[in-house]
């Protein structure tokens, strides 16, 4: 079993592509977002919806048999899994999101559970149900190169696994396609919680300087990457920090290497409309003046970034409530805004 990582297999399935996002009017309304209806396609929402009602109960116990053991039960394997999470810390419930991806067909969506062990011959853990989260917006809130009513990119899976040490963790993901368990397999690295340098949960957020309309001079395109610019470069997280609470975004629409990077920040437009009175929601570029080969921006480095994108929810303490890598639908964009609320 071998890790994939998410950009490449979207370069396998031929789904790289530039990426955008929208603005919303900041309008409020008591009570959760309204769900984006979702694509046009009935076809691919019913497999869409099957894929976000997902229990473990659909799924085999691993009754004490080893990781190979599970896969050697299955009915078939041929799709593979990518995973958008990279940075992972020992913890009992870490947030793991990948996408399962046929290199001829495309993304696969389908009720999806993940089992784990810390080798193919150890014992495996699960199933961990990992159902599906909407990456496609409503239409007034998508951009010209994001998640599309065409784009056969429109979820993320996620789910939450226990993690109890350092080291490399075989996965497996069992999709249930046409009445068959389909597996695929990929690899997890869990690092030292020590030797992650990026700020979590519970910890105070860096007091540094976002770029705003303001100090990009009035031009919005220097500092977003998006077609059409989003409305999310009003304020700047430093002078946000310790009055009010913030959804700092870090992603580049436009020079993002996957599509996983313009459909959240089409999300965070979206549920700005609902939250924008609670909550500063800021849009954060990640390369110095939009060139892949000057280096990052100052904001990524003062978070120790090293990939994108990222969500950071921070409350009105300045405290980090919660924070999210790689690709993240709308169902988990929300449930971690309401943490800073």
């Amino acid at each position: 079993m071998t890790r994939r990582p998410f950009v490449a297999a979207l370069a396998a399935a031929g789904l790289l592509a530039g990426c955008g996002s929208s603005s919303g009017d900041g309008a409020s309304k008591d009570g959760a977002a309204p769900t984006p209806r979702g694509p046009s396609s009935a076809a691919l929402r019913a497999k869409l919806d099957a894929s976000t009602k997902v229990t473990a109960a659909s799924f085999e116990p691993a009754g004490g048999r080893t990781l190979r053991q599970v896969a050697d039960s299955l009915d078939g394997t041929g799709p593979q899994v990518s995973f958008a999470t990279q940075t992972l810390v020992p913890g009992p419930a870490r947030r793991v999101a990948f996408g399962i991806i046929d290199e001829q067909t495309g993304f696969v969506y389908a009720p999806t559970a993940i089992y784990l062990a810390s080798s193919e011959n150890a014992k495996a853990r699960g199933p961990f149900p990992a159902p599906a989260d909407l990456l496609v917006t409503d239409a007034p809130f998508r951009s010209r190169n994001a998640a599309t009513e065409s784009d056969p990119f429109a979820a993320i899976y996620e789910t939450k696994v226990p993690l109890d040490k350092p080291g490399d963790y075989p996965v497996l993901a069992v999709s249930l396609i046409d009445g068959q368990r389909v597996g695929a397999a990929g690899l997890i690295t869990v690092t030292p919680a020590g030797k992650d340098p990026i700020p979590d949960v519970g910890e105070q957020a860096p007091r540094v300087a976002t770029d705003t309309l303001a100090s990009a001079g009035g031009d919005v395109k220097k500092i977003d990457t998006r077609v059409p610019p989003s409305d999310m470069h009003g304020a700047s997280l430093k002078d946000e920090l310790g009055k009010r609470p913030v959804a700092l975004l870090f992603a580049t629409p436009q020079l993002c290497q996957s599509r996983v990077c313009g459909p959240v920040v089409d999300i965070a437009a979206q549920l700005k409309k609902t939250y924008g009175d609670r909550m500063t929601f800021i849009h954060q570029e990640v390369y110095k003046d939009n060139d892949t080969s000057k280096g990052l921006r100052p904001p990524l480095q003062a978070f120790k970034l090293r990939t994108e994108p990222w969500l950071f929810v921070i409350d009105k303490t300045g405290k980090i409530t919660a924070r999210l890598e790689g690709s993240f639908g709308f169902r988990a964009f929300e449930a971690a805004i309401k943490t800073g609320l």
